[in-house]
């Protein structure tokens, strides 16, 4: 494993650990064990807090750092992929299932024998307290900042403030978290 340099971030996760980790899973209660996924993960170098629950379902295929906060949820089928740019999930985050965060994406070349040129990785970052609703995906340069919501089936890249309700394709900002009411969720 490699240190990352400083930045906070952590070590480079070792993605054949996380294959294994896919593997073994698969077999587990889908919501139980999560001692043993904590576990887990944390052999393959990602830095996950003590109390983080994730559903078997869930499959980690990257090489970049990972950091899972306190006291987060990640759902069923949810897919962490991409290449060697970090991911960073929050404290109080819940990742609902089939969200995908991919960090991978190529450079455009139109010239070249395959319009998808040189890959490359640019990191994802979930504030605290976020709630990433079924079915969105988080493209590589996004960061959400904290207590914002991203609506099921959103495609996301780019920065957005605290706070906000994030949705559509693209995904723009909404509203303010803040205007919602507690009826309006129920």
């Amino acid at each position: 494993m490699i240190d990352i340099g400083g930045n906070g971030i952590g070590v480079v996760v070792n993605s054949w650990i996380l294959y294994a980790f896919s593997c073994i899973c698969m077999w587990l209660p889908a919501t139980r064990c999560f001692g043993f996924k904590r576990w887990f993960l944390r052999m393959a170098g990602a830095q996950v807090a003590e109390d983080v629950r994730c559903a078997s379902s869930a499959r980690f295929q990257l090489a970049g750092a990972l950091r899972i906060g306190a006291d987060t949820w990640i759902g069923h089928d949810v897919l962490i992929v991409g290449g060697n740019a970090p991911v960073h999930i929050g404290a109080n985050c819940d990742i609902a299932p089939r969200v995908t965060l991919a960090t991978g994406t190529h450079r455009i070349d139109p010239t070249g024998p395959r319009v998808a040129g040189e890959g490359y990785s640019l990191p994802i970052t979930i504030g605290d307290g976020c709630w990433i609703c079924t079915g969105a995906t988080l493209l590589g340069g996004t960061t959400i900042g904290a207590h914002s919501i991203v609506a099921a089936g959103a495609v996301v890249k780019g920065e957005f403030p605290p706070r906000s309700v994030i949705g559509g394709v693209p995904a723009r900002v909404i509203k303010s978290v803040d205007a919602l009411s507690t009826s309006a969720l129920s």
